[in-house]
């Protein structure tokens, strides 16, 4: 079992929706946490909620990465990454009026989701990896965050999908990797989850979603994935994993 009780944890994203809840949890937990986000209002906030450390950050820039996990390894030993920054986008390969998927906001997805991911996990893990050891030789572990669109990928989802398949395919490499200094690493694929995303969307919108869970017939919720990314942080034999936390649902086409 990997103490965080005294550690500091990273969580990207950590302003709002999973990265929040994540956050939320590790601290109850005892870690002291770096919110990691752009959002500097609503970062500086949460990061007072739970007595940590708020760092503007941008998860595709290598300082701004450093500069968050140095903020942690100064406050406590770094034992714990959540990578949870990232963002959608839709658009066909070919549009209905024959034009082809602009090609900018498709590198944008890919260098926020999976760029900025690895970012994220490779310079935490050069900390972790100085940490003295707990039990079994374990000096931290890694949660990152991919989508049940990873593996059905809907009409539109061409980018999201890629970049999201890709944080799922680094998993096992990146675990590989890693385990020579005793660090472990896990994904969840989310399905469809309840965040700002939806703030304005009517419940209607969200009834509709909610019925293509299997059960329960509804949307997941932040502390969900909370829950589950604690889980996994904390249980020393999980690692390497890419779960899916989706009620069961497989998307349909559209």
């Amino acid at each position: 079992m990997l103490d965080l009780a005294g550690a500091s944890a990273v969580v990207t994203g950590g302003a709002s929706g999973l990265g929040e809840a994540t956050a939320r949890r590790l601290a109850a937990g005892g870690a002291t946490v770096v919110v990691a986000d752009k959002n500097e209002e609503r970062g500086a906030q949460v990061a007072a909620d739970i007595k940590g450390i708020f760092v503007a950050t941008d998860v595709t820039d290598e300082a701004q990465v450093q500069a968050a996990v140095d903020a942690a390894a100064a406050a406590a030993p770094l034992r714990a990454l959540v990578a949870c920054a990232g963002t959608g986008y839709a658009a066909r390969t070919v549009g209905r009026d024959g034009t082809p998927h602009p090609l900018a906001p498709f590198e944008f997805i890919v260098k926020l989701n999976l760029i900025g991911t690895f970012n994220a996990v490779r310079i935490a893990a050069a900390a972790m990896a100085k940490n003295d050891p707990q039990n079994d030789n374990e000096r931290g572990a890694i949660v990152c965050t991919a989508s049940v669109a990873a593996f059905d990928g809907q009409i539109g989802q061409a980018a999201y999908g890629a970049s999201k398949a890709a944080v799922a395919g680094m998993t096992l490499p990146i675990a590989r990797d890693l385990s020579a200094v005793g660090v472990r690493v896990n994904t969840i694929a989310p399905g469809t989850m309840d965040t700002a995303l939806f703030d304005m969307a009517p419940q209607a919108v969200k009834d509709t979603l909610g019925a293509a869970v299997l059960f329960p017939k509804r949307m997941g919720v932040p502390e969900e994935f909370a829950s589950l990314a604690y889980e996994l942080l904390t249980n020393s034999y999980m690692n390497a994993e890419v779960i899916r936390l989706d009620g069961g649902i497989r998307f349909q086409p559209k």
